[in-house]
This record gives C-alpha cells, structure tokens and sequence, in this order.
C-alpha cells in the first residue's frame, strides 16, 4: 500500500516505524518546520523529520507541498490543519489518544491525567473538516494508573498505536466505520500558568496537576521551584523530585537537607 505519513512529536515514531517495518510503501512525510531549541535557539528538526531522513525518505515541513495521491494518508499528532487538497487525495486516518468523542482538540492525554481520570482509549478514526469528529474504524480501551505521567501514557499510546494501525492497513475493507455517540468534549493548549500550583487544592488535584503537566511551579521557603514528581502515601502528598530556580533536578531529601532543619513552608 501507498501511504503517506504526516507527525511530528517523538511518540509518533514508533508507529511510523511499525509502518515501514510492516512493508508498506511511505512515498513521502510531512511534518512540523524545524524549531529553535536550547539556549543558542538552534533550529531542530523535529523527531519524525530525523526519523524519515534515517530512512532515506522525503520529507516535507509545509503542507502546501502536498502534491500526492496515495492509497491512505496517515495522520498522527501533527498539529497542522488539514485542508481539501489532502483530505481528497486518499482516505485520511489518524490515531486519536481518547475516548472519543470524549476529549478532541490538542491535549488529550494530559488532559485525562490532569482530570483524575482512570481509563481512556485509543482510537483509529477518519479525519474530516471537522476537527476529530471522523466515524471510528477501531477503538482500544487503556488503564491510567494513580502515578502515570503524560511520558508513560505516551509510551502506552504509542504501542497501541502501532498495533492497531498496522493491524488496520493490512486490510481496511474489514473494519467498518462507526459515528461518534454521545456529546463531544473538548480540550485546550496548556501554558505556563497551568503549573502554578493552588495549594488550597486536594492532594489528588495536584498530583494531577504535576504528572499531567511534568511539572509545578510554586515557593517553598521563598524560593522559586518546580515539582517535577510525587506521589500520593496514606492520603499525603509526597514530593519525590524538585528542581529549585538555577540549579539541576534533586530528590527531596536533598532539597530538605539544604533546607538546615528550617520548617518547611509551601507556597511561601
């Protein structure tokens, strides 16, 4: 089959890779233009771009160089909005990481943690102009455990993912689509503003807060720092990895023991 492949984030490569190992023919990949990264703002391509380049294939980084006629195009985690000259070309699928039609738009997965939920699902779905309205080919329900992160629900994401779409390409005409049942909800970008932590808040909302977003911002003892992991004991919170304002991530204890014995004080 002839496919065309469109992503850009880094769980995106094992299922793109699943692709090519599976034996299909990838006639082209677009993807995310290269970024400025670190401190001296190099441009960098992103995790799919390399990964096409390893493989010798040809990569795009603008969509308005979409020029093929593929037998499928496959979308995943993108981020670019697909318009008539690619949606007419082929049959675009993508793998969307929810319970759809629960949780569309950009921030599925964050925001299930974020929520304090404990399953999701995984679906293949058609792309339409619609964002993540398409009817469903295949669905996979998933576990979220009380200490997985964005990272490891990614991970999970990702082999499901493969599987599923590798399963799927090997013959389309078996699985029929289904329309979405049941009112959509919709989710949002997270900022920099999301990480600040209200400490007025349960222990559950903000351990949610800091595996969901990989981080929480607050004072401890006047200093600025990020809460990098915790986890729930006995109904406390209890902070596992820090990184204080300028300096490198350290687990807890080694914060406490540069704290001299003070008593300690959140939020202040």
């Amino acid at each position: 089959m002839k496919i065309v492949l469109m992503g850009t984030n880094d769980f995106v490569v094992p299922i793109f890779e699943a692709v090519r190992r599976a034996g299909h023919e990838i006639v082209a990949v677009f993807t995310r233009a290269p970024k400025p990264m670190g401190r001296k703002q190099v441009l960098t391509p992103s995790p799919v771009h390399l990964w096409a380049q390893s493989h010798g294939l040809t990569v795009h980084t603008s969509i308005k160089e979409y020029n093929y006629t593929p037998d499928m195009v496959v979308v995943v985690s993108y981020g670019v909005i697909l318009r008539d000259n690619v949606l007419g070309s082929a049959p675009v699928i993508n793998i969307h990481p929810s319970d759809l039609p629960r949780y569309r738009g950009p921030s599925p997965i964050r925001t299930a943690i974020y929520n304090g939920d404990k399953q999701s699902a995984v679906c293949l779905m058609q792309i339409t102009a619609e964002m993540d309205a398409g009817d469903v080919y295949m669905r996979e329900p998933f576990e979220i455990g009380e200490n997985d992160t964005n990272e490891t629900i990614e991970n999970l994401v990702s082999k499901i993912g493969a599987d599923m779409l590798v399963e799927y390409l090997s013959n389309p005409a078996k699985y029929k689509p289904v329309a979405q049942i049941g009112e959509p909800t919709f989710t949002r970008k997270f900022t920099g503003d999301d990480e600040i932590i209200d400490w007025s808040k349960s222990v559950n909302e903000i351990h949610n807060q800091i595996r969901a977003l990989g981080a929480g911002r607050t004072k401890i003892n006047g200093m600025d720092v990020k809460i990098l992991e915790t986890r729930i004991e006995n109904g406390e919170l209890k902070i596992a990895k820090i990184q204080p304002a300028g300096k490198k991530p350290m687990d807890w204890k080694s914060f406490v023991n540069g704290l001299h014995g003070a008593e300690i004080k959140y939020g202040e």
